[in-house]
């Protein structure tokens, strides 16, 4: 009887939400939807010294949503703080833009993660369970975006020295000929060396080669 008498204390014990953002129509918002589940109780602050105080008064929240912008975060000099005092639960950042860069140096410094501030309700509900289950949160079009910044990183990084110049002299309007001229080799080995950088660089012709790397600084 002992033993379920501690499973249900466990499984009645409510999920403890500490809502810190210094617009209080937001925090509102935020609680009054986080609230329509009955396993989550929500605390409000409106600094990062009030989470802090919050926090060594009632004992570490299960997850702690920390706007990225409010007083007290002076980059993500607040976010260590509040990390370190909620050593026991989680701490997210949450915000309604994050610059993916940010978003990395403060899951490297413990953040469980990124919530936007225009995810839905029952997708918050859901970010927050996973957060409080030990998991790192960060919305798909994050992830998109960094896949596309790391696919970009990689373009044009396998082209060797010789393409690479010749890229650049393509990039300069130069012919085939010319391009010849300059790199002292046949046009053939010229048409030869573009077919191999349109390919690295997923090009369709070589104006588009052209214009990729310039996007890309190669040029």
């Amino acid at each position: 009887m002992a033993g379920n008498s501690r499973n249900v204390l466990f499984w009645n014990t409510k999920m403890k939400i500490l809502v810190a953002d210094d617009h209080k129509l937001v925090r509102e918002i935020i609680s009054t939807h986080l609230e329509k589940n009955d396993e989550i109780e929500v605390t409000e602050c409106g600094s990062v010294d009030e989470a802090l105080e919050r926090i060594e008064t009632v004992g570490s929240f299960d997850v702690v949503l920390l706007d990225l912008a409010m007083p007290g975060m002076n980059g993500l000099n607040g976010l260590t703080k509040v990390v370190d005092a909620n050593s026991d639960g989680a701490t997210v950042l949450f915000s309604g833009t994050a610059n993916p860069d940010v978003v990395n140096e403060a899951v490297t410094l413990g953040a469980r993660g990124f919530i936007p501030k225009t995810l839905g309700a029952g997708a918050l509900v859901n970010a927050i369970q996973l957060i409080a289950s030990g998991e790192v949160f960060l919305p798909s079009t994050l992830i998109a975006a960094q896949a596309s910044d790391d696919e970009q990183q990689g373009q044009g990084s396998d082209l060797t020295p010789r393409e690479r110049s010749v890229l650049r002299s393509l990039c300069n309007g130069n012919t085939n000929k010319e391009i010849a001229r300059e790199e002292e080799i046949s046009e053939v080995t010229v048409k030869m060396h573009l077919r191999a950088i349109c390919k690295k660089l997923d090009a369709r012709n070589r104006t588009h080669a052209a214009l990729i790397a310039r996007e890309l600084g190669l040029s």
